[in-house]
């Protein structure tokens, strides 16, 4: 009988005998808040300048890079001596990248975008968005105009509106791999994809088939060049019993990428050799579990040690460690951070620089999710609070560069 089928048995066992799962299999989900307040009496967010939220120094690092020579930019000739050319400007080949955790916009959220108060997710905190050169976050739900919803818990769908908001608060990519991506069919999430993308929103993790769900997105910033890949590997539902490993695309069919050792460390093997840095979104482990699943932390050091830089996950719905292994870093779980649900708030954004030699310096900005589902940066009060409960993990000493 397959392992997978035998945890489902036994995770109804121990429900009926009205006993508390403990990992594996997951927590059974937290329903949805309910919120009764009109829209238009929605508060709006004033940003909180970056003085008062410097996290405590125990949560900022900078990373020995290894020496390395910085390409020069090659003068272009002149036609005459009498013409004097203009210099090119040489890139900085540093990257700044802002990653959050899972952006759902249904529920509240999204009556707030069909009213066309687009700027309002993100109003609290656009600034540590817009600012990033590339910024990433998980698309927790389907995005469309309909569909027939799948059999789950809470299957969710935000309006097409979420596109441009995304876009207008300054998101780059965002994941599809999850469990909510095809809430409402493959048909719902190609229009998803197209909705994304007109907006200049570039998705990953899903596609028409597999070899586009694995596919990974390759840019070139400030001289360096990125490939992002994304994938899903979580446990059985819970209240339904259901398995979205069955989303994984096929050669002929919709879905999203699974995500097992072997096809992460199989993709990121074969673009290492051919970008600068490879960053692994990774939607695993346990909802509302402090600590790394097996299969978090299986994948992230598989990912690491196959050539990739950066590992960001989500999925626990909290804040997970933070572990700096070998010459990468790895962000376990960024929690919720647009997302009406009735969980813990603290959230946070964090900030990575990357250069030539690898992670340059990181930063952890803590936030608080509103009863509403907008984030908003949290207070010096809440900062410290936020930034002490972060596990820390080193396994390599670094000291700040010159």
């Amino acid at each position: 009988m397959p392992k997978r089928l035998l945890l489902i048995l036994l995770w109804g066992f121990l429900l009926g005998c009205g006993q508390t799962a403990t990992p594996p299999p997951s927590p059974t989900p937290v329903p949805p808040t309910s919120t009764t307040a009109a829209i238009a009496l929605l508060p709006t967010h004033t940003p909180t300048t970056p003085a008062t939220l410097t996290p405590i120094p125990s949560l900022t690092y900078t990373p020995t890079p290894s020496p390395t020579n910085t390409p020069t930019a090659t003068s272009t000739a002149t036609a005459t001596p009498t013409i004097t050319p203009t210099p090119t400007e040489e890139p900085s080949y540093e990257v700044k990248l802002a990653a959050v955790g899972d952006l759902m916009f249904d529920r509240t959220l999204g009556r707030v975008l069909r009213d066309g108060r687009l700027d309002y997710p993100f109003a609290g905190v656009v600034e540590y968005l817009i600012n990033a050169d590339v910024t990433v976050g998980n698309l927790e739900t389907a995005l469309g105009t309909g569909g027939e919803p799948a059999p789950k818990a809470y299957p969710f769908i935000s309006p097409p509106e979420t596109a441009e908001s995304l876009a207008r608060a300054g998101f780059d990519i965002v994941s599809l791999a999850n469990n909510h991506a095809l809430d409402y069919g493959t048909e719902t999430l190609m229009e998803g994809i197209g909705l994304l993308r007109a907006a200049g929103v570039e998705p990953i993790g899903a596609g028409a088939n597999a070899a586009e769900a694995r596919r990974p997105y390759i840019i070139e910033v400030n001289g360096l060049r990125l490939a992002f890949l994304a994938y899903a590997n979580v446990p059985v539902e819970a209240r339904s019993f259901y398995d979205v490993q069955i989303w994984d695309a096929t050669e002929d069919t919709p879905g999203m990428a699974w995500g097992t050792v072997e096809r992460v460390v199989e993709d990121v093997s074969a673009v290492a050799p051919l970008v600068d840095h490879v960053i692994v979104v990774v939607h695993a482990g346990y909802e509302y579990v402090k600590g790394p699943s097996n299969e978090q932390y299986n994948i992230s050091h598989a990912a690491i040690d196959a050539g990739a830089t950066l590992y960001i996950g989500h999925h626990a719905h909290i804040l997970q460690a933070i572990e700096q292994y070998q010459n990468g870093l790895i962000v376990y779980s960024l929690g919720n951070f647009a997302f009406n649900i009735d969980g813990p708030p603290e959230t946070a954004i964090i900030h990575i620089t990357l250069g030539q030699e690898g992670v340059l310096d990181w930063r952890l900005f803590p936030a608080m999710v509103t009863e509403t589902g907008a984030p908003r940066m949290a207070t010096a009060e809440e900062t410290a609070r936020i930034l002490a409960d972060v596990p820390l993990y080193i396994t390599q000493s670094w000291v700040p560069r010159e």
